[in-house]
């Protein structure tokens, strides 16, 4: 607590953007802290390099690996990889930033019950090899498989952290002080020797790491770094059974092969290591998985060979300058952080491990013995300088030209003939052309040691991808990830009503051009996609069309997108093909497609006539008037007798209501 107290970034705000809560772990070559990204309000892993790797004659090395490590740990995406979201400098501050894990590591893990049960064992394993496959796809090592670097969330994930670091680390070391930097105790035996690593260095850690988890302990340990080494390089690793005698075959041949001294005789990656290890554990009974090694729970770590700082809550130790043994060239001399954890050795285990005396010059003449003392000093006056002037002055140092722009073979000619080394790195990139030079790292005019490697990032030219089917027609949710999963940008137009289409349904699709966007037209990756959704059937306010004709009804529901039925009536009142009623009824809110009914009518029913003749003029009259008809008089002879004699609509047949019958009377 006393150091999350003191440490002065505890409060912080790095960068302007990140505030530092707590410190959470401190190693050889960074501290980790609990922060905050303000400006996107998550909890992130703050790693800050130490600022004394920035000195000295390797320090912009380290820190331009650094910076170029973090970006290639950044394009790598797999979900047992902790995630790299940020890296910069905030004045004298390198740092990155990463996902925040919340749980502990594989060392406290072991620390708290001494070992881990078979089943447990392979199952943490495979997903630090399924992790270590993917970067291993990506032609990337990490180098510092330990438990420490292994992180058990508290939903039981498993994560590889560090990823990146390790490797600038190693290359800065390895390349300009003849040492190489790792944890001892899973260092591989051509790492030691060669300073050589691959994707088999990775698989040999995992070899250790799993003796480690089964027995509860590491396969070589020592009194001093130097020690395990020489064990690692001269000695197989011991079966695990050896240790706890119940563990079958099929989990010692796993170890042995994994972490064999040839590098020929293990798995060529971690994708091979794994389908190795679910063999194994396919081999194995539930009882054998079950089971653990009879080992003490203990945080109290095997000197020289296991971390002296982890979560664990140990107190931070970092050796300085004076923890170095005065006399620098001999052979043990370690660069460490803390006893056991990362150290640097030698390349070359042999001339680690043995020094010899030079003899002592014979005696001369004291004149003589003057001068040649006189020209040791000139000559090494001469050679100091140049010396000084190539590898500390002016002349180790150069400025990196402009490449951006030209070809890739052009750009490496340039940055050779200035003393430089390239690597390249393809990107897609939708301005420049096909194998120009988008940008470099570190960028153009900063002044770096001669012999620093330039990353370059070279066009690979626009990223294109085909428009995907089952885009329209679909529902907005489904179109939507297809779009993502084809690599495009579904955005939206204003909603429009359709008829037809359900609410949510896709009804078109275009490009920025405002072309359609039609299956398997080609695009680049990113476009976005417009896509125009259905708000389903427009509402419609129903208009009033009684006694209006059926022509002009059909029209105007037609004209508002309403359907029309109709029904005939006979009526007394309204003229034929003239609408009686509707339904609904004027003012009404319906849908677009609904329909209206329509009482139209057929005019005055028919009547039947009755035969009136021979009967009085008025009871006929009342007769037909009783049934609608209206009666006129005529008279004939001079009507006197009033007897109708005729009728102009003959009986029996029918007229319409309302019709006139003439009656002739006599």
């Amino acid at each position: 607590m006393g150091a999350t107290i003191t440490d002065p970034l505890v409060g912080r705000l790095v960068d302007g953007r990140y505030e530092v809560v707590s410190r959470i772990a401190r190693g050889g070559m960074a501290t980790v802290y609990l922060a905050v990204d303000r400006r996107l309000d998550r909890d992130v892993a703050l790693k800050v390099m130490h600022p004394h790797l920035a000195e000295g004659s390797s320090g912009a090395d380290f820190v331009a690996r650094f910076r170029r490590e973090a970006r290639t740990a950044a394009r790598l995406t797999h979900p047992g990889l902790v995630g790299v979201y940020d890296q910069g400098v905030d004045g004298e501050t390198s740092y990155l930033t990463m996902e925040y894990v919340d749980g502990v590591n594989l060392r406290r893990r072991l620390g708290e019950r001494g070992a881990l049960t078979v089943g447990e064992t392979l199952d943490v394993a495979a997903s630090v090899l399924d992790a270590l496959a993917a970067a291993h796809r990506a032609g990337l090592v990490h180098r510092d498989v330990k438990p420490e670097n292994v992180l058990m969330a508290t939903d039981d994930r498993v994560k590889l952290a560090d990823f990146g670091l390790a490797r600038a680390v190693t290359e800065v070391t390895a390349t300009t002080t003849g040492t190489v930097l790792g944890t001892v105790a899973y260092l591989a035996p051509e790492l030691v020797v060669r300073g050589a690593s691959d994707a088999r260095t990775d698989v040999y850690a995992c070899g250790v790491l799993i003796f480690e988890m089964l027995t509860g302990h590491q396969p070589f340990t020592g009194e001093t770094p130097i020690q395990v080494a020489f064990q690692h390089v001269n000695s197989d690793i011991p079966a695990p059974s050896d240790q706890v005698s119940w563990l079958p075959i099929e989990i010692d041949d796993l170890v042995r092969a994994l972490a064999a001294r040839d590098p020929e005789d293990r798995p060529v990656d971690a994708g091979a290591a794994g389908e190795l290890l679910r063999r194994t554990r396919a081999a194995l009974d539930e009882e054998t998985l079950d089971r653990r090694a009879d080992v003490a729970p203990s945080i109290v770590l095997p000197a020289a060979t296991d971390p002296a700082e982890t979560d664990l809550g140990t107190g931070a130790v970092e050796a300085g300058a004076d923890d170095e043994p005065d006399d620098t060239d001999a052979t043990t001399r370690l660069v460490t952080d803390s006893p056991g954890s990362t150290v640097a050795l030698p390349i070359g285990l042999a001339g680690a491990l043995a020094t010899q005396s030079a003899p002592a010059p014979p005696r001369r003449r004291r004149r003589l013995l003057r001068w040649v003392a006189v020209l040791l000093v000139l000559v090494a006056v001469v050679t100091g300088g140049v010396w000084w002037y190539a590898a500390l002055g002016p002349g180790a140092w150069t400025d990196v030209p402009t490449v951006a722009g030209k070809a890739v073979a052009d750009a490496e000619r340039a940055l050779v003939a200035d003393g430089l080394e390239a690597s390249s790195t393809k990107a897609y990139d939708d301005e420049v052309p096909v194998g120009d030079v988008v940008s470099s790292v570190p960028v153009a005019g900063q002044s770096v040691r001669k012999g620093s490697t330039v990353e370059l990032t070279v066009s690979e030219g626009p990223r294109y991808v085909n428009v995907p089917s089952g885009v329209v027609g679909e529902m907005q949710a489904q179109a939507d990830a297809t779009l993502v999963d084809a690599g495009l940008k579904p955005v939206y137009a204003p909603g429009e009503y359709d008829a037809k289409a359900a609410i949510g349904e896709v009804l078109s699709a275009t490009l920025p051009d405002g072309s359609a966007a039609d299956p398997g037209t080609r695009t680049t990756w990113g476009t976005e996609v417009r896509l125009t959704v259905s708000k389903g059937r427009q509402p419609v306010t129903v208009t009033n069309v009684v006694g209006a004709t059926l022509d002009v009804a059909k029209e105007t529901f037609k004209e508002a997108g309403l359907k029309v039925k109709t029904t005939k009536e006979f009526s007394h009142t309204v003229p034929e093909g003239t609408v009686i009623s509707q339904d609904p009824k004027s003012g009404t809110s319906r849908l677009e497609g609904d329909t209206v009914k329509l009482v139209v009518s057929k005019g005055p029913e028919p009547v039947e006539v009755p035969n009136v003749e021979r009967m009085g003029f008025d009871e006929a009259e009342q007769k037909l008037t009783d049934l609608g008809f209206v009666v006129s008089e005529k008279k004939s002879w001079g009507g006197f007798i009033g007897q109708v004699v005729d009728q102009s609509v003959e009986a029996g047949t029918t007229a319409p209501w309302g019709s006139t019958i003439v009656l002739t009377v006599v």
